[in-house]
């Protein structure tokens, strides 16, 4: 079979195709990704058809396979493995119960640390936190707009100074390394 043959009889099961996939996936973008790799496989794979058998059952079994793979795969990658004794987290049920207490701890250290700011610093720092913008702030408070983009800017700043010299090399964060 010549590669124009195929390539038409590939453009005539291209509805018929797409329909098996949407059937198989329940969804248009993963449908479309599904039809898009079976084409692409066929295509690279034209060479493994054998003329005289049914194309489209061909076409169909190369969909079949990649929906089977790619469902195993998720399934595969979504597997928990426990490697402590006993299995105690596969065998502690669905109900477990975390313990915040060390990120509450942090949060309302965090919260003390703002509240020692300066009220000039603190009180537009938490606005714009909150969601106010800059132009909002600026209009409460009767202040130029660079003003208060300074003042919050300064609040950042001493904040991470704060931070920085209560737990030094402990924290990581390249966000945090960035602001200064």
């Amino acid at each position: 079979m010549s590669a124009i043959e195929f390539n038409e009889k590939l453009d005539e099961l291209t509805h018929v195709l797409r329909s098996f996939a949407m059937n198989l996936t329940k969804n248009q973008e993963n449908a479309n990704d599904l039809y898009q790799e079976t084409a692409f496989r066929a295509l690279t794979n034209r060479d493994k058809f054998r003329p005289g058998t049914n194309f489209k059952a061909w076409m169909f079994t190369i969909m079949k396979n990649i929906f089977i793979n790619n469902y195993r795969k998720r399934m595969k990658a979504s597997t928990i493995f426990d490697s402590t004794d006993n299995m105690y987290f596969i065998n502690s049920g669905s109900i477990m119960i975390g313990n915040d207490a060390e990120s509450n701890i942090l949060i309302d250290e965090l919260h003390r640390m703002i509240a020692s700011l300066d009220d000039s610093i603190r009180i537009p720092f938490e606005m714009h936190f909150e969601g106010f913008k800059y132009q909002e702030i600026a209009d409460e408070f009767d202040l130029p707009l660079g003003t208060v983009k300074s003042r919050i800017f300064f609040a950042r700043k001493e904040l991470k100074e704060m931070i920085v010299a209560r737990y030094g090399d402990a924290i990581k964060s390249p966000k945090l390394k960035q602001a200064g």
